[in-house]
């Protein structure tokens, strides 16, 4: 019976399967595997997970060297995606999947981590430089632009300047940490929302900066 309920609840929210080539690519960066779970680097599958729960979607399918799922947002058919390829190779599955839907790279929305800014802050841009993120930087390269809306998520600087940046983007979020960060998961559905709708610099007023 509870299959039943959920295949009900399914068609009710008409977010799980949704037909039509999407319009809109949103990709949350992170790294695969349960040891990097709630780690810093991990802030864009995190974001991407809280989207997914908002759209009663699953993001499951195994498709380009990624995980994606398709949801409806503001109206428009957008897939949802978790590259599975490791953070620095990023690019590879965004540029087969754009490639293969067209999707221009003002519809590609990345989410990803950002050591620039403290736990729980955000940053909104419609485009730029990749700020040292390197998964970022390789999708600019594979696409070819820089001209992809980008949310950045804080996740703290290093303790010190001599701290190993790697060690430090692969820890865990502490408790006090998650607390921060999960009220801007929520917010980067809005935000998405926003970006989608046509409302890019609304979003940047609402959540630039925002704790």
């Amino acid at each position: 019976m509870a299959d039943i309920f959920e295949l009900f609840k399914k068609i009710s929210t008409g977010t799980d399967a949704v037909k039509g080539k999407p319009e809109y690519l949103v990709v949350g960066l992170g790294n695969p595997g349960s040891e990097y779970e709630r780690t810093r680097h991990n802030a864009g599958f995190m974001a991407v997970d809280r989207i997914s729960e908002r759209c009663s979607c699953s993001v499951k399918q195994s498709k380009f060297k990624a995980l994606i799922g398709s949801t409806t947002i503001a109206g428009h058919t957008v897939l949802l995606m978790k590259p599975q390829t490791y953070m620095n190779l990023s690019g590879e599955a965004v540029k087969e999947c754009a490639s293969f839907y067209q999707i221009p790279a003002e519809n590609i929305i990345v989410i990803s981590d950002d050591i620039c800014q403290d736990v729980g802050r955000m940053r909104i841009r419609k485009s730029g430089s990749a700020g040292g993120q390197k998964g970022l930087a390789n999708i600019i390269t594979h696409i070819g632009t820089d001209a992809v809306p980008r949310i950045r998520l804080g996740v703290g600087k290093k303790p010190t300047p001599e701290y190993d940046l790697s060690s430090w983007v692969l820890s865990r979020f502490s408790d006090e940490d998650m607390k921060l960060i999960i009220p801007r998961l929520d917010d980067t559905f809005e935000s998405v929302k926003l970006i989608i709708e046509g409302k890019l610099e609304e979003a940047m007023g609402k959540f630039n900066g925002k704790k």
